[in-house]
């Protein structure tokens, strides 16, 4: 069903075959928010639109909800990267903005029905590329119901947290009394009053005390003996919350107890989501302690271990590998099969094979894997092969990745996209495995009044719920049927480590 929504808070509809052929004229709807709603409760139709983050949001605010959707505007970045054309940036999210549909851009319905029929007809029976673009859209309406809906977040605890750190909100553009009087121990540190947020002032603070710096990067800092070193580093992590999640954001993203990003679905180039605004897939370890739940209610938390190393097993096919990849540990087992048992040894390699790592001790624990697992290596430096010789490679779905620039043939660093290949491939698909999960799981929980979807990130999930026995059932069935969706019948194991909590920084500290 193509919807078309109008400034005037109308829309048009036109019912399509799944090829995109018009089956009757276009319908005219006053109220497109009504319309959607009664058309969805009696067909639960693919909604075909321009863009779920341009169309979405106001039918959220309306209080309508929908179950599938064909996204034009995700689905052209995916053909178009196919086809060697990267599209231009995704469409600005739409936000909680006045007057229903009045920030969706105009277009002709006959133009959406056009642009539908040709995206089948590219897509054509390539069922997994057809995956992943019902992957995508799904995502897309996942992302802006959970920014709808928010996370919940306890402005009180935030706000106690900020005034512990960095002392009472300051007034205008003041800076909080904390950071003033880092500032403070600074300028007696080097005798002389510095600007600290001045890489030039604390260079030059530091060459009159004998000391040369190419930079003021923490690294280089805490490998000098200096009284203002501890200060400066102190200072700067006072700085980064004040500006990154301090009062501000606070004002901006958190609303009624809720924090409310923008996410980007596809907003990187392997598929991974980004975020534009509140820095949602960036969440500090210290904010987590004002993730609160309500009331009855906790969180069901899950989190995919080892997912690109299982990715890759399952990917390759590599009978050792596989083998291994059925394990909850998957490094374990390779490790007993090629490094004498040092599972360190192990998970070195590894993450050597699939991030191009080939310095130091690095080059040969790849040798003993090779030898072990020739199969999973091969794979992975066939793609970085192909990377090095200018070429594209594909996710297991078929997302492409970008080509190389026109100045590669000249002087590209043919290494570096190598290596940019090799994970690619496995990044990628572990992004759409990641996707279906997030798909099945929204799908779930759509019939479960007891739960909601309130984050994803990368190969994590958090469902807030009254229920979390049944929330856990819901994860661990959505990773099923992702596994079975991408892999087939697989040995491959794709085990999620799920703590139930109150407060999101509760448990141990992650490895």
């Amino acid at each position: 069903m193509v919807l078309v929504p109008d400034a005037g808070g109308g829309a048009t509809t036109v019912r399509t075959d799944p090829a995109g052929i018009p089956l009757e004229s276009p319908h005219h709807h006053s109220d497109a928010a009504a319309a959607v709603q009664d058309i969805e409760a009696t067909e639960h139709p693919r909604w075909i639109w321009t863009s779920t983050a341009a169309v979405y949001p106001a039918l959220l605010r309306a209080g309508v909800r929908v179950q599938r959707c064909h996204d034009l505007a995700l689905t052209h970045a995916i053909l178009s990267m196919r086809d060697g054309v990267p599209a231009p940036p995704p469409v600005e999210p739409v936000d909680d903005r006045p007057g229903l549909f009045d920030t969706a851009p105009s277009t002709d319905a006959a133009r959406v029905v056009a642009d539908f029929a040709d995206q089948r007809r590219t897509i054509g029976d390539a069922a997994r590329l057809d995956l992943l673009v019902a992957a995508e859209s799904a995502g897309a309406l996942a992302a802006a119901e959970m920014g709808f809906d928010g996370l919940p977040f306890s402005a009180g605890a935030h706000r106690a947290f900020l005034e512990a750190a960095l002392g009472p909100r300051p007034a205008g553009y003041d800076l909080p009394q904390r950071i003033r009087d880092v500032s403070a121990e600074i300028g007696t540190a080097f005798g002389r009053r510095i600007n600290p947020a001045s890489h030039v002032e604390v260079i030059d603070a530091f060459r009159r005390e004998g000391i040369e710096l190419e930079s003021t990067r923490k690294h280089l800092l805490r490998e000098i003996n200096h009284p203002a070193v501890p200060f400066l580093l102190h200072h700067r992590d006072l700085s980064k919350l004040f500006t990154t999640n301090g009062w501000q954001w606070l004002d901006d993203w958190v609303r009624e107890d809720r924090f409310r990003p923008i996410y980007v679905p596809g907003g990187v180039v392997s598929g991974r989501w980004a975020s534009r605004g509140g820095g949602a897939l960036q969440i500090p370890k210290p904010l987590r302690s004002s993730v609160i739940a309500d009331p009855g209610h906790t969180f069901v938390i899950a989190d995919a271990g080892q997912l690109e190393p299982r990715i890759l097993a399952a990917m390759s096919g590599d009978t050792r590998m596989v083998t291994a990849a059925g394990a909850d540990d998957l490094y374990a087992p390779v490790a007993a099969e090629a490094f004498d048992g040092d599972r360190d040894k192990a998970k070195v390699a590894i993450l050597g094979v699939l991030y191009g790592a080939t310095a130091g001790d690095a080059r040969s624990l790849l040798t003993l894997l090779r030898t072990r697992f020739p199969g999973a290596v091969e794979f992975v430096e066939r793609a970085a092969r192909a990377g090095e010789r200018g070429e594209v490679v594909h996710s297991w779905l078929g997302r492409a990745s970008p080509p190389p620039s026109p100045d590669f043939w000249s002087h590209g660093d043919a290494r570096s996209r190598g290596r940019f290949t090799r994970n690619f491939v496995v990044q990628a698909t572990a992004s759409e495995w990641a996707l279906c999960v997030l798909g099945d799981l929204r799908r779930r929980l759509a019939g479960d009044p007891n739960s909601e979807l309130v984050f994803f990130q990368h190969d994590e999930v958090m469902v807030h719920t009254r229920d979390p026995e049944t929330a856990t059932r819901h994860v661990l069935g959505a990773v099923d049927v992702a596994t079975r969706l991408l892999f087939g019948k697989t040995r491959v194991r794709f085990p999620m480590d799920i703590a139930v909590r109150d407060c999101y920084a509760e448990g141990p500290e992650e490895p």
